[in-house]
């Protein structure tokens, strides 16, 4: 009985192939040297390519560094529809938003010390491309936690209604930070599964979102305050110094 070949891969996958670990070892090495601290030799030497070789599939360090925000991003934004689509319940929702991104950071944390630390280097050609891709995963999560304050959680009547913009920019950036410095400080070991994390991010979002503070007149009130005193403590060492 004669055993049949596998079928050869395709050019076009195995360009693919290629292109994606050549990205994994760029992204690896820039997250460990810097984008200015990697060259294209130190990457043929991880790849196994030649020098030359690489610029077969890019043209550039700079078309390196897009290639791999762009991939990130369009990861995101398309992990996150997906699961968005079934999911009704608002909190749900923004929960499936949270475990995605921490998932594909805790799965990706190369990739994510370079779309923190590198999106300066990142040529001019590139720039607007990169900047779309993330107001458009921004857009994502804001709608996630709108819905949270203009629908609340669970059976109880909770909600906040619908919140000014400026408020709800403030809100969705501020879990942004939440989510985007796991990677920093993540390890398995310590800090349980990527559920494990999701899950205490998205308890204090949630929480935070839907919270009827009883000192909530006071709350506001504490930063003009604090400003104020601030302000008074300035001049009064100014004048004392003069």
């Amino acid at each position: 009985m004669t055993l049949r070949q596998p079928r050869p891969e395709p050019r076009q996958e195995r360009t693919a192939h290629q292109r994606s670990d050549i990205l994994q070892a760029a992204a690896s090495l820039i997250a460990e040297r810097g984008f200015h601290g990697m060259s294209m030799r130190d990457l043929a030497v991880a790849t196994g390519f030649g020098v030359s070789s690489l610029y077969n599939y890019f043209s550039s360090k700079e078309e390196l560094l897009a290639e791999l925000q762009i991939r990130a991003f369009e990861t995101l934004i398309d992990a996150a529809n997906g699961s968005l689509k079934d999911t009704p319940d608002a909190a749900a929702r923004l929960y499936v938003f949270i475990f995605n991104q921490v998932r594909y950071f805790i799965d990706h944390a190369d990739v994510m010390r370079v779309l923190i630390h590198e999106a300066a280097a990142l040529p001019a050609e590139h720039r607007q491309r990169v900047r779309s891709l993330k107001e458009a995963y921004f857009r994502v999560g804001r709608d996630a936690v709108a819905a949270v304050f203009a629908q609340g959680c669970g059976p109880q009547d909770n909600a906040r209604g619908p919140v000014e913009a400026v408020a709800l920019d403030r809100a969705t950036y501020s879990i942004f930070g939440m989510i985007n410095w796991v990677w920093a400080w993540y390890e398995p070991s310590l800090h349980g599964t990527p559920e494990d994390v999701a899950r205490s991010i998205h308890s204090l979002a949630v929480c935070g979102l839907v919270a009827r503070c009883p000192a909530s007149p006071t709350q506001d009130q504490l930063p003009r305050n604090l400003a104020q005193r601030q302000v008074s403590l300035l001049m009064n060492r100014q004048s004392n110094e003069t």
